[in-house]
């Protein structure tokens, strides 16, 4: 028997970034297959979907799923509600979350650590036991089947993350800055909005990403508080308009679905630098 050779430091480290490699391919795999299914799922007659051995690679490919996507007006109507309310719902998080961190990084006063724990605890109630307790809220208001019912509910989820997000950046940015701004005439709010705004902008794309993702993915309080069929976002019109007792237009859903996912995707590629940068940034001054 041949004695083992021990390998060298360069062969360890080749064959450890081989492993790496192989890892990271696995995983862009287990990420990457269900949404190309959809694409691909997307371009099929239903009947091909649905039947015992399904084809992977598209033998009859049909653009019928979007042609209905576009010529039929409700679906226009949910994309017209996902976007009323998922742009309200970013617009109001980074205004609210911007003031609330600032003062939470720059004021002292009494009850601050108290009130910051407790904004932060409302992440760790489940959605379900949130919801119960707006619906009938809610309903009292006359809130129901509105857009500004669902943008509270979305920001009383969002806001949370935001405010503590924002806070970790402020911090980082030197007060001397404000400083020279105050003195030379700018009120507090000018300040904000002139000096610490602009230095914060890795965070605050990195804020608006995060509550337009999730705004705009809802399904649970959307579902809820818009029982109305012209008031339905996306999320619950791919579930209503293709799945139901009587029928499971899969190929259908998955068009619905990729035409769904492009706002976020096109999001992504545009402000991936500013998410990065934000990312990073925010765990460093957390």
């Amino acid at each position: 028997m041949r004695p083992r050779v021990p390998l060298s430091q360069s062969q360890r480290q080749q064959r450890q970034r081989v492993l790496a490699y192989l890892f990271i391919a696995v995983v862009m795999v287990v990420f990457i297959a269900p949404s190309v299914w959809m694409v691909l799922g997307s371009i099929q007659p239903n009947r091909e979907i649905t039947k015992d051995t399904p084809n992977f690679i598209p033998r009859n490919v049909t653009l019928a799923n979007y042609e209905r996507i576009a010529t039929e007006p409700q679906f226009r109507t949910y994309f017209q509600n996902s976007l009323i309310t998922t742009s309200a719902t970013v617009l109001l998080s980074l205004v609210i979350s911007i003031h609330a961190g600032y003062a939470f990084s720059r004021y002292r006063f009494v009850g601050k650590r108290l009130l910051m724990t407790g904004i932060l605890s409302v992440q760790m109630f489940p959605k379900v036991a949130i919801l119960i307790t707006l619906f009938a809220f809610f309903a009292r208001l006359e809130l129901i089947n509105t857009y500004e019912g669902l943008v509270l509910s979305h920001l009383s989820l969002t806001l949370p993350f935001s405010v503590w997000f924002m806070k970790a950046f402020i911090d980082s940015i030197p007060f001397e800055l404000e400083e020279a701004a105050l003195i030379d005439g700018a009120g507090r709010l000018r300040s904000i909005w002139q000096v610490v705004v602009p230095l914060c902008l890795p965070g605050i794309v990195s804020v608006a990403v995060y509550t337009f993702m999730l705004s705009w993915n809802d399904f649970v309080f959307a579902l809820t508080l818009m029982s109305q069929d012209d008031m339905r976002t996306l999320p619950v019109g791919v579930n209503l308009s293709y799945i139901g007792q009587f029928q499971n237009d899969w190929s259908g859903m998955m068009a619905l679905s990729t035409v769904a996912s492009l706002p976020v995707v096109i999001m992504f590629i545009l402000l991936q630098r500013f998410m990065i940068a934000g990312l990073t940034a925010g765990a460093l001054k957390a």
